[in-house]
């Protein structure tokens, strides 16, 4: 059986995911909880078989505990191919996690709602703080 998406960030998150839930849920609770009729569903999304529908990235994000942001990202780009989500995401703008709006927010309070250029100087303390 070939399993196209085996080796792309969405089916290696959900499978993490999955695999990080099952003290508390089965796939057959988190497939119920994301609005698909067959349980099964969740094995071929997490193996590879199928890609993620993004119409059910929505209630997938809730019944995984994630930002649906950042599951529409590894969605998208698993939906078009990499190129094509890059181009989608240079019309429409990128999406933002919950996580990522809060840095955004603690950055305009840090500066004062300035609009603070990103420098050099600022991008390699930013680098810093995640050890890049």
């Amino acid at each position: 059986m070939t399993l196209p998406y085996q080796n792309s960030p969405a089916t290696v998150f959900i499978a993490v995911r999955i695999h990080d839930l099952a003290y508390r849920k089965s796939q057959a609770e988190i497939a119920l909880e994301a609005g698909f009729p067959n349980a099964n569903m969740m094995t071929y999304l997490k193996n590879g078989r199928n890609k993620v529908p993004l119409d059910r990235v929505p209630s997938l994000a809730k019944a995984l505990e994630v930002d649906p942001a950042y599951l529409m990202r590894l969605a998208l780009d698993q939906a078009v191919g990499e190129t094509a989500a890059k181009a989608i995401t240079e019309i429409f703008g990128t999406s933002a996690t919950e996580n990522e709006q809060n840095w955004l927010v603690e950055i305009r309070d840090a500066s004062d709602n300035s609009d603070p250029r990103l420098t050099g100087r600022s991008r390699a303390a930013l680098r810093a703080i995640f050890g890049k």
